[in-house]
């Protein structure tokens, strides 16, 4: 049976690790300070938004509210971005995506300081970690890579299979765990033999965006399989993994619920802080 990596468990230890830096910037008269800037109407934003305000407030992070109309400019939406740009108790900036139709969000997150990208999609945040070079990374391979960590699975020298290439989660993803000495392939819809490929992984992620895509057929009998997918389906929350017919192939799974979402807005936290300790030079 398959070890379930619980993302809470670890989520809790990452806020407990930065509560010291907390502390010592509370010492010096400084609370660390996230804008959450959400446009529209869209319930899933909505609840991510609480999820992350709610994470917030447990560590000692001062959440500022930006909620604007669906109908919200480009210029207003820039205009709020500059606004906490210019703001010394702000220290991250994270904009809720999606973004209505007719926003432009390459632009939007562009806009964002690199020094307060606490969601680590700034084109020069990517640029440093493709360098190898310190920067605040992307919330949710970060969180893999720290889930995995957490639970002393090895990295290094393990083959890994990525499917999904966003630059949200798959490129960041393949790059943190090349940084971790893994040898990676990405895989995407124009991968031939999908199935086939997977089953080369000690480390299976999976983060494509369809419900359940994942089965037994695609895992080698005791990889790890971590789950980034969040889909709402009628039956509710799955992943991008058939849990049921994974789990007892795998080694160590990670669920959904509970799994990489956890991490998510975890590393968001700690992102926020580590911006706020280096702005306050503390």
């Amino acid at each position: 049976m398959a070890k379930i990596l619980d993302g809470n468990a670890v989520a809790a230890a990452v806020k407990a690790e930065v509560a010291s830096d907390v502390s010592r910037l509370a010492e010096n008269g400084v609370v660390p300070g996230l804008a959450v800037v959400l446009v529209g109407d869209d319930p899933a934003s909505a609840t991510y938004v609480r999820m992350k305000e709610r994470d917030c407030a447990e560590a000692g992070v001062r959440a500022v509210d930006y909620r604007r109309p669906a109908e919200t400019t480009q210029a207003e939406l820039e205009a709020i971005i500059d606004e906490c740009n210019a703001d010394p108790s702000i220290h991250g900036i994270l904009v809720q995506m999606p973004l209505p139709d007719h926003l432009d969000a390459e632009a939007a997150v562009a806009r964002i300081a690199p020094e307060k990208d606490v969601d680590g999609f700034h084109p020069v945040s990517l640029g440093r970690l493709v360098r190898g070079l310190p920067a605040s990374r992307a919330c949710t391979p970060f969180g893999v890579m720290r889930m995995l960590e957490h639970h002393g699975i090895e990295v290094a020298g393990k083959e890994a299979v990525v499917i999904g290439r966003s630059t949200i989660v798959g490129k960041p993803m393949a790059l943190m765990l090349l940084e971790a000495n893994a040898t990676v392939t990405v895989c995407h819809s124009r991968t031939r033999d999908l199935a086939g490929v997977c089953r080369r992984a000690d480390i299976l992620i999976a983060a494509v965006g369809r419900p359940e895509m994942v089965t037994a057929e695609y895992v080698k009998e005791g990889a790890v399989v971590i789950d980034v997918g969040i889909n709402r389906t009628d039956a509710g929350m799955v992943g991008d993994v058939d849990f049921a017919s994974v789990e007892p192939v795998a080694s160590a799974i990670s669920p959904v619920p509970g799994g990489v979402g956890p991490m998510t807005r975890a590393m968001l936290v700690a992102n926020t802080v580590h911006a706020a300790v280096a702005a306050s030079g503390r």
